[in-house]
């Protein structure tokens, strides 16, 4: 069972931290492997957010925080692990690592998050973030998720 779209904005409002919620998130879409709509992976469940553009997440030089592409990167983790399950599940994160390759300044951030391997008790993303209309990767993630529910 896929999650829908309404689904996965509501799990975003019902399940983050006010502060990661004033990022101004928002769920562009959701997919399990080969369904219509999806992102376009067969390989496993993707998610992909959209991080708009703000100058307060941005650092000193105007490029957009690392800190705040991080909390993007694990948030729409979240969001893969709930189009898995086909909602949200309790989960914590084990193990997150990031590579930033380019400056983003002034465009929103689309992150998708895609599913290697999704198991009963871990799961495995790899998160790749891009400026808005570039397909150039600004930063590449990869996270561990223990799944407790």
């Amino acid at each position: 069972m896929t999650l829908t779209l309404t689904a996965a904005e509501q799990v975003l409002a019902d399940n983050f931290a006010p502060w990661v919620l004033d990022l101004g998130l928002t769920v562009e879409s959701v997919g399990a492997p080969g369904s219509p709509g999806s992102p376009g992976s067969d390989d496993g469940h993707e998610a992909v957010l959209r991080l708009p553009w703000s100058d307060r997440l941005a650092r000193e030089g105007g490029g957009l925080s690392g800190q705040a592409l991080m909390a993007a990167a694990d948030t729409a983790t979240v969001i893969a692990v709930a189009a898995a399950r086909g909602g949200f599940v309790p989960m914590t994160t084990v193990q997150q690592s990031i590579s930033f390759q380019r400056a983003v300044t002034g465009a929103d951030v689309l992150v998708r998050a895609r599913l290697t391997k999704s198991g009963r008790r871990m799961a495995f993303a790899d998160i790749t973030m891009t400026a808005d209309g570039t397909r150039e990767t600004a930063a590449h993630a990869t996270a561990v998720y223990a799944l407790l529910g």
